[in-house]
């Protein structure tokens, strides 16, 4: 059987099972917003959480700082990152370049199957609203953006997706306007219709537009709360 870990651009040489579960966790929690930047991540808890050595742990942390999720500072450990308003402007701007290149690629290489993969994506959006999920249906609105970059076809494009993403809701956790919704399901149907229709230029312009309307729903205030690690973690 083979390797599922080779075949996924984000795994990285070396990663084992457990450590990438813990990677997954704290990625996730970060995407359904229940890690907000600035939370400090102890390494007893997660030894503790996963039943795993420091080492271990460390091997997690240290490929989450590689990808900006965590900040590992000095003499205060490892700590959800807090993008700048400068660095989330420059980020939503690289997450805009990027997109445009991956929803023309979508729209060439798209097939009945690649669709009923962005449907039922889809489906498990409006699922998790229906039943009141907010840190799921965040999740999945992500999860949603980074499908689109692996039906492209462009495993560097997919990196720098899965890196993007998961900065973008550290920002819209740390900037957003309470009780907004920050990624519009109904954009996402609406450009799922584009990318059927294979209107490419429609689609660019839309993706463009959605992204540019979540920027602007920012606002420049941090939000401070505690957090139970064991808590933000679990279902992980």
């Amino acid at each position: 059987m083979p390797d599922k870990r080779k075949a996924d651009p984000a795994v990285k040489r070396g990663t084992t099972a457990i450590d990438m579960r813990i990677y997954k966790a704290v990625v996730n929690a970060v995407m359904s917003h229940r890690l907000p930047p600035g939370t400090h991540l102890g390494e007893a808890d997660f030894c503790e959480l996963y039943q795993v050595s420091r080492t271990t742990v460390r091997k997690a942390l240290q490929r989450l700082a590689h990808d900006h999720i965590i900040e590992l500072r000095p003499n205060r450990g490892a700590v959800i990152a807090s993008p700048t308003p400068q660095e989330a402007r420059e980020i939503f701007a690289a997450r805009r370049a990027i997109e445009r290149e991956i929803v023309p690629l979508v729209i060439r290489n798209a097939t009945p199957e690649s669709n009923r993969q962005i449907r039922a994506a889809l489906a498990a959006e409006d699922a998790a609203r229906r039943n009141g999920d907010r840190a799921g249906w965040i999740r999945l609105g992500g999860e949603f953006h980074l499908l689109l970059a692996q039906l492209a076809g462009n495993h560097v494009l997919q990196r720098f997706m899965a890196e993007l993403v998961s900065r973008c809701s550290l920002i819209i956790a740390l900037y957003e306007t309470p009780g907004s919704a920050m990624c519009e399901n109904d954009e996402h149907q609406d450009l799922a219709n584009l990318i059927e229709k294979k209107k490419v230029k429609e689609a660019t312009h839309l993706i463009e537009h959605h992204l540019l309307e979540i920027e602007a729903r920012l606002r420049l205030a941090e939000q401070d709360r505690k957090v139970n690690l064991a808590e933000a973690l679990s279902g992980f």
